[in-house]
């Protein structure tokens, strides 16, 4: 018997985990890459296939016995290359470090056999190449350039931006370019995202309760929002479609959008968790789409239509209306359409700490909690036929 195909499909990773991505470079299978958190074990990668036409999941296993996972990331150029944060203790004293990992063959085609015997079998991740200066302490996350051919990547270390050139197929890494955070507070970032827009030229970094961009030509600070949240930053992503756009979110539990020609204040603002948000997704096709995570056990999937780029039903540019037009717009008494929110999911039982668009069906997503239930679930078919049709 066919399942509902709006019902959720939930997977058990029988570890603790706060890694999740999609495998970005892979557009023709459903796959997310998971990563665990565990003190007694060898720590591992699970490789979620999804099966569409059977509702079914297949997984497969990778050994990182590196140690802790906190953060994955694929890369968006060669679907067999990841890269991973994780904890190891060096004199004495805890340190996340960063390495840049390589699938078996096998794997990266998704050929093998029986996924099943993986588990029992696992087979390890080969190192390619570590991302690691200690002098620059705990690595936050590591970000590879969007829609770039796999060369760059950054990371962010404590109080420091390094800009990395992977050479030789990824086997060596040379620091390009730095940036350090300076001045009061605490002064760690804690999350970042390298913006598709203006030629992969600009990131924006959240530290404590600050969002900050930087152009990654001179390596220097071009905005600053000073209180964006009430307590810390914990996520950030741009909108797809609207290269100005960011939403960010964090511990004060709310959801914030902004312009950043316009720093003062946010354009809206989202506050329907109870707990702090740890994550946040714009869909990469649909912008009103949007995905939010919380420590509440629940994911949220939201309609932010009004700021997205077809807030009438149809694609409008900001910078493509003149004053005369957006006269006429509302001359014509046209009013943008309402945001909502289209349904709050709540097959977690724990923190969830990630949530990913799947970057193969834009109508599919994974939401990860941190007791290592991995759910996907759909769009609702009625909205996503309200979208496309």
């Amino acid at each position: 018997m066919k399942m509902d195909d709006d019902a959720p499909v939930i997977y058990g990773l029988e570890f603790q985990a706060r890694a999740l991505t999609a495998q970005t470079a892979e557009t023709d299978a459903i796959r997310f890459l998971v990563g665990t958190q565990s003190l007694k074990f060898d720590n591992q990668i699970h490789i979620i296939d999804f099966d569409d036409e059977n509702n079914m999941i297949n997984k497969s296993v990778l050994l990182h016995d590196a140690g802790e996972i906190w953060h994955i990331s694929g890369s968006p150029a060669d679907k067999a290359v990841l890269t991973t944060c994780y904890s190891k203790t060096s004199e004495n004293r805890v340190l996340t470090c960063a390495a840049v990992w390589r699938m078996p063959p096998e794997w990266e085609s998704g050929s093998h056999e029986s996924p099943d015997d993986s588990s029992n079998n696992p087979q390890t991740l080969e190192l390619l190449c570590h991302l690691d200066n200690t002098a620059h302490g705990s690595v936050a996350c590591v970000l590879w350039e969007p829609l770039g051919d796999g060369k760059r990547v950054i990371s962010l270390a404590e109080n420091h931006v390094l800009l990395w050139d992977l050479q030789e197929s990824s086997t060596k890494a040379t620091i390009s370019s730095t940036a350090t955070l300076e001045g009061k507070g605490q002064l760690k970032f804690t999350a970042g995202k390298w913006s598709p827009h203006h030629n992969s030229t600009q990131l924006v970094t959240a530290n404590d309760t600050a969002i900050r961009g930087w152009d990654l030509r001179s390596m220097s600070q071009i905005y600053c929002i000073e209180n964006a949240h009430g307590q810390l930053v914990r996520d950030l992503d741009f909108n797809p479609n609207k290269q100005y756009y960011l939403a960010s979110c964090g511990d004060d539990c709310k959801v914030k959008f902004w312009d950043v020609r316009h720093i003062n204040e946010p354009v809206k603002c989202l506050e329907e968790h109870s707990h702090w948000v740890w994550s946040v997704r714009y869909n990469h096709s649909h912008d009103q789409l949007l995905l939010t995570g919380s420590s509440d056990s629940r994911v949220i999937l939201s309609n932010m239509v009004s700021i997205s780029s077809e807030p009438f039903g149809h694609l409008v540019d900001d910078d493509d209306l003149s004053d005369n037009e957006e006269n006429q717009q509302e001359d014509k008494g046209k009013e943008p359409l309402q945001d909502s929110i289209i349904a709050t999911y709540e097959e977690h039982e724990d923190s969830v700490y990630a949530v990913e668009w799947s970057a193969a069906d834009p109508w599919l997503f994974a939401s990860l909690s941190y007791d290592g239930r991995l759910v996907i679930n759909r769009v609702p078919r009625a909205l996503k036929y309200r979208i496309l049709l």
